[in-house]
């Protein structure tokens, strides 16, 4: 189901940016209007997952975001010493406190977001801390790494 919200272009190009320049850590997203998916806040590169979790919900309890987050993490495959891997994630942060509407509005919009951004490692859907903590995104992102 389409919302018929827009991805503003400089969503684009940021995504570019960390995607290829390294130039951040994470991008938060808004919907702004209920038109058009744009950026609120950047993450530097030294940025720390921590604060990637407090950006993404200072807006309050009642809010919803998206976040793209450049994860990196220690992978060992069979026989080999650890070596770092970075996946692209981009979560949906819809609390379970937010309201019905502003729930739907950015659950149908995802997909707006996930077509704009080709090359994403991974897609999460978090509705409270636990399910965008640190080690529940490790596990997802090393579910789909060979062994």
């Amino acid at each position: 189901m389409a919302s018929g919200v827009q991805v503003a272009d400089v969503c684009q190009e940021a995504f570019l940016e960390i995607k290829k320049g390294k130039k951040y850590r994470y991008i938060i997203f808004y919907i702004k209007d209920e038109k058009i998916i744009d950026i609120e806040k950047f993450g530097g590169k030294e940025a720390t997952y921590d604060d990637y979790l407090s950006d993404l919900s200072d807006a309050g309890p009642d809010e919803c975001r998206y976040g793209l987050y450049d994860f990196e993490y220690e992978h060992q495959c069979q026989g080999t010493s650890d070596t770092k891997k970075q996946k692209l994630f981009l979560m949906s942060w819809c609390p379970d406190t937010a309201k019905i509407k502003k729930k739907m509005v950015y659950s149908s919009s995802f997909d707006a977001l996930k077509s704009a951004f080709i090359g994403i490692g991974k897609y999460i859907q978090a509705t409270d801390m636990a399910e965008a903590s640190y080690e529940c995104v490790l596990e997802k992102c090393r579910a789909t790494d060979r062994s």
